[in-house]
């Protein structure tokens, strides 16, 4: 990845670094490896997550929308 920074705008060059680490999910992983999980707790984190994309998507249905 690169990054150009025009004149001494580093500021600016900063902006964009974070918004394209962003954009290619670099810092959710890194936020996520940051500390070690073990595989247990990311299955039942995970378990988790899935009961609640269910869970919001039978209230929309219910509601009347389309998911």
């Amino acid at each position: 990845m690169e990054i150009r920074v025009d004149g001494n705008d580093i500021e600016k060059a900063l902006k964009v670094l974070k918004k394209k680490l962003q954009r290619d999910g670099l810092m959710g992983d890194l936020k996520k490896r940051r500390y070690y999980e073990k595989p247990s707790v990311k299955m039942k984190t995970k378990q988790r997550l899935a009961a609640k994309r269910r869970g919001k998507s039978a209230r929309w249905k219910q509601e009347g929308r389309q998911a």
